[in-house]
């Protein structure tokens, strides 16, 4: 009779339809009212012998619902996420939502175009420290005492007093400040390792000057060869090959005018032609061509012999040529931009327009072997 009494129960189990049903089905048999819950409690007031006999009969029955309503559960929950799965669907083949990412900024992406360029010319990138000598960055280089650079409105000097701690100074002594080219590393590259030495010096110089052309923090690079037999006609070449990989045209003109710098004898300015382009100057061809004109772009020459006697060779023995040319400045003709000083800024929206996305940046398609 109490087996009887569990079939309409387990009939009910197996057909309830919902997740809803079947837990008001548990809470009416196993609930803490429910009718087979009220069996078991009648256990107490029996005999020992009907105890014995009812009692395995009675845990029976609670066992068989309870393990009948979790097979239920299971075949509803299954069904239900059946049926999700079916009604919703995701498409794989659709791309990913965008996020934002970071790109390189155009000033790396120009240093590396640089490195580029001058590995196939047989260049190797040196370095030296940002906090510099006075000996290395004015002295050894021919800049006398009474040179305009070395004033307190161009030169970021450390306070003297950083002499009388014990601060590093240079073989003839002199006080600390920030680099304002990238020239001293010629000086420590020619002392290091000697000749024949073709090296480029790419970095951040800095000086006290802020306009729309220029900033306190900008970038540099400047090359030197130092050989035996060397001549203008190979800096000429030098720096025609370079500007026509750069900018990928084979129509840059050069034009070099006679000039001063205190490192190098001869000096020449480098001039190249442009024309203007909706407003704008794109070079190549020559600047002596109706619509066009010239616009200097670097310094260069030949390193002078106090310079090479500096660097610890014999300047009756070895010979050279150096170069320099703001890295930024290369980068706003190259790519387009009108205001150096957005190059510091820090705006998101900048450097999402005129940056580089990591995973396609452009390569010098033309390189030196076409611009030779």
């Amino acid at each position: 009779m109490i087996e009887e009494s569990t079939l309409p129960a387990l009939a009910e189990i197996e057909c309830a339809a919902t997740l809803e049903a079947l837990e008001a089905l548990r809470v009416g048999t196993l609930g803490k009212s429910g009718s087979i819950t009220t069996l078991v409690k009648t256990l107490g007031a029996m005999s020992d012998e009907e105890r014995r006999t009812k009692g395995p009969l009675i845990h029976a029955i609670r066992t068989t619902v309870a393990d009948a309503i979790t097979a239920r559960k299971a075949a509803l929950e299954g069904a239900a996420l059946a049926e999700q799965l079916a009604r919703d669907t995701l498409d794989l083949t659709l791309p990913a939502a965008d996020r934002p990412r970071g790109s390189i900024h155009p000033v790396s992406q120009v240093m590396d175009e640089l490195a580029e360029i001058f590995a196939d010319l047989g260049f190797a990138v040196a370095t030296g420290p940002e906090i510099e000598d006075d000996w290395h960055n004015f002295t050894a280089l021919n800049i006398p005492e009474s040179h305009p650079a070395r004033a307190m409105h161009d030169t970021f000097y450390f306070p003297e007093s950083d002499l009388a701690q014990g601060g590093k100074t240079g073989p003839e002594g002199g006080r600390m400040l920030l680099r304002t080219h990238t020239s001293p590393v010629q000086i420590r590259s020619m002392l290091e390792h000697g000749a024949p030495l073709r090296i480029i010096a790419p970095g951040r110089v800095y000086r006290s000057d802020s306009d729309a052309t220029h900033t306190p923090m900008f970038h540099q690079v400047e090359g030197l060869v130092i050989d035996k037999g060397i001549h203008l006609g190979h800096l000429k070449w030098t720096l025609e090959t370079f500007l026509k990989a750069f900018f990928e045209r084979e129509d840059i003109v050069l034009r070099l005018r006679p000039s001063y710098f205190p490192f190098t004898e001869p000096s020449v300015e480098v001039d190249v032609g442009f024309a203007l382009v909706n407003g704008k100057r794109v070079l190549g061809g020559s600047g002596d061509a109706p619509g066009h004109g010239w616009m200097e772009l670097l310094g260069s020459g030949m390193v002078g012999r106090t310079v090479i006697a500096a660097g610890g060779l014999d300047p009756d023995v070895w010979q050279g040529f150096a170069f320099g040319v703001g890295v930024d400045r290369l980068a706003m003709l190259k790519y387009g931009m009108d205001d150096l000083r957005a190059f510091f800024d820090g705006d998101v929206r900048w450097l999402a327009h005129y940056g580089f996305s990591p995973f396609d940046v452009p390569t010098l398609s033309a390189g030196v072997g076409t611009a030779a």
